[in-house]
């Protein structure tokens, strides 16, 4: 999926949150702003909004001397997850379709997110994650469930690539019940390489104990979507090899669409990816890659 114009004030906007989250000087900031304004006529519309992103990022951590400006934010998107999961386990035990009902916690948990529309607080993201989760129907257009169904069975290796911090609890829960399910499927979880906004990296991923239930392995890539021209070869030969890729995230989205063998399972959170797949905003998707 390449950028669209309506993309350039979204990207200013990241910029502006995060520089205030780090409490730069004035100066400071307007250097990061200067950085950017710069840049945006240089790049095409025909790159994916995560390659921006991650030029957008890099500026912000060279100018603020920090490597991991959200690290105090990922740790706590880790530790509010985990102290919801025994609730969601309870939960999940009280459905008779456990696996539809753990894909739509693990979509519930895209909502933290602080790329796009950041969900900020504990108390807000509780009350949206129960939002999603009462959601007694889903759009059959976009949940294409039986389809999911089908390709998971006939799957004997998947590779589920993950998108964010605290997320990754709610991948564990859908991970653990296709184990359930599967016990002799191979799972492999695929992480960010570097630090980039909240995304998920190797740390969080042993942190919230996905690593019980799957293989954790990095993609080799820094920007926030797989890039596959930025990937490790150890990661693309894994990517190649998969019978079925479960995709996490609009990022991942965003650079992937198009790609084969691909669900992508996410919340439509920008009108730019709405349009892309003609849905409303906070539709709930599994949707199965075009190609």
């Amino acid at each position: 999926m390449k950028i669209s114009p309506d993309c350039i004030p979204c990207f200013f906007r990241q910029a502006d949150e995060i520089t205030k989250r780090l409490n730069l000087s004035k100066y400071k900031k307007k250097k990061v702003f200067d950085e950017i304004a710069k840049a945006i006529p240089r790049f095409s519309l025909n790159i994916t909004p995560p390659l921006v992103g991650r030029f957008i990022h890099n500026i912000v951590k060279k100018i603020a001397q920090k490597d991991d400006p959200y690290l105090e934010i990922k740790k706590r998107s880790n530790e509010l997850a985990l102290s919801l999961y025994p609730y969601l386990k309870r939960k999940l035990n009280n459905v008779q379709d456990r696996l539809k009902e753990a894909i739509k916690f693990s979509i519930a948990g895209n909502i933290i997110d602080y790329g796009v529309n950041s969900v900020t607080g504990d108390g807000e993201m509780k009350k949206k994650l129960e939002e999603i989760l009462e959601r007694k129907k889903v759009n059959k257009k976009f949940f294409r469930y039986a389809k999911f169904k089908k390709s998971l069975k006939k799957a004997k290796s998947i590779l589920y690539l993950a998108d964010n911090a605290g997320e990754v609890v709610f991948d564990k829960i859908l991970i653990e019940e296709i184990r359930r399910i599967y016990p002799q499927k191979l799972i492999f979880y695929a992480v960010r390489e570097k630090p980039i906004i909240n995304d998920a990296l190797a740390d969080d991923a042993y942190f919230c104990g996905i690593n019980k239930f799957a293989e954790v392995l990095s993609s080799g890539c820094d920007a926030p979507g797989t890039i596959l021209s930025l990937c490790s070869n150890d990661f693309l030969k894994i990517y190649k090899n998969a019978d079925l890729i479960i995709s996490k995230g609009q990022g991942n989205f965003e650079t992937l669409w198009g790609k084969e063998k691909i669900f992508f399972l996410f919340m439509v959170k920008c009108d730019v990816v709405a349009k892309e797949v003609k849905c409303p905003k906070e539709e709930i998707m599994l949707l199965p890659s075009i190609s």
